[in-house]
C-alpha cells in the first residue's frame, strides 16, 4: 500500500491531540510517530530538523515535498487548507474561525497551561507558589468565560459550523478538572463539551497515541499525577 500524504509526530497533551483529532475526523490517513518526553525525544537531532522549536506536535507532508509544520495552530491551518475541510469559505465566517484559533493560542492553551504545571509538576517536585496558582486559575476561568459567552446561543465557536477552532480549543478547554478550574455556572460551554464527546472520532482521537482519561476527569488522577510530576522532575530542578 502506497504510503499516507500525512506523518504525525505528536504526543499525549493538549496539543498533541489536536491534529489526531482533525485527522480522524475528516477521516484521513496518517502515519504517526509517538514521541516519547522520557527519552526527550522531542530534541532528539532528527526531529529538531522538523521542528525547530523541539516540541510537539508536528507533520509532514509527503505530497509537498516532505514539507513540515509545527505549532499545532499552524498545523491545523495548514490541514484545513489541504483538505478543504473545517474552515469556512465565507469571508466573515472564515476570519471569526482564525479569530477564535489565535484566541485558544494565545490564551486558553498558556493560561491553562501554567495552571496545569504549576499544580501538577511544580508543587508536586516540593515548588508550591500559591500567587502563581491562583492567577493562573483565575485567568483560566475568564478565558473559560468567554468561550462561555461567545458560546450563548450558537453551537460552535465560529460560524455555523466545526471548526478548527472547536478542534484546537476542545482538549485544553474540556480539561479544566487537570487545570483544577471550576466549570459552575458556565452552562455554554459545557453544553458544548457535550456535543463534542459525542462524536465518534473526537473519542478515538483522545486514545491517540495514548488515552490519558485524568486529564478529562473521566479517572483518578492520583497514579497518574506521580507519574507525570515525576517526568517533568528534572525540568523543575533547573527552575
Amino acid at each position: 500500500m502506497p504510503q499516507p500524504d500525512i506523518h504525525l509526530y505528536t504526543a499525549a497533551t493538549m496539543n498533541g491531540y489536536k491534529p489526531v483529532i482533525f485527522l480522524e475526523e475528516a477521516g484521513i490517513p496518517y502515519d504517526l510517530t509517538f514521541i516519547d518526553f522520557s527519552n526527550k525525544g522531542q530534541k532528539a537531532p532528527d526531529y529538531v530538523k522538523l521542528n525547530p522549536n523541539g516540541r510537539i506536535p508536528t507533520i509532514v507532508d509527503r505530497s509537498n515535498g516532505d514539507f513540515a509544520v509545527f505549532e499545532s495552530g499552524a498545523i491545523l491551518w495548514y490541514l484545513a487548507e489541504k483538505y478543504g475541510v473545517f474552515l469556512p469559505h465565507e469571508p466573515k465566517a472564515r476570519s471569526e474561525t482564525h479569530q477564535w484559533l489565535m484566541f485558544q493560542m494565545a490564551g486558553v492553551g498558556p493560561m491553562m497551561g501554567q495552571a496545569m504545571y504549576f499544580q501538577r509538576i511544580a508543587a508536586p517536585n516540593g515548588h508550591v507558589e500559591p500567587f502563581s496558582i491562583k492567577r493562573y486559575v483565575d485567568e483560566t476561568r475568564r478565558l473559560l468565560a468567554v468561550l462561555n459567552t461567545r458560546l450563548d446561543g450558537r453551537n460552535w465557536l465560529a460560524g455555523d459550523e466545526y471548526t478548527i477552532a472547536d478542534i484546537a480549543t476542545y482538549p485544553w478547554a474540556r480539561a479544566y478538572p487537570w487545570a483544577k478550574v471550576s466549570i459552575d455556572g458556565l452552562d455554554h460551554l459545557k453544553a458544548w463539551f457535550d456535543r463534542i464527546d459525542a462524536r465518534p472520532a473526537v473519542q478515538k482521537a483522545l486514545t491517540i497515541p495514548k488515552a490519558q482519561p485524568a486529564f478529562w476527569g473521566y479517572a483518578d488522577e492520583s497514579a497518574f499525577l506521580k507519574e507525570n510530576a515525576a517526568r517533568f522532575a528534572a525540568d523543575v530542578k533547573k527552575a
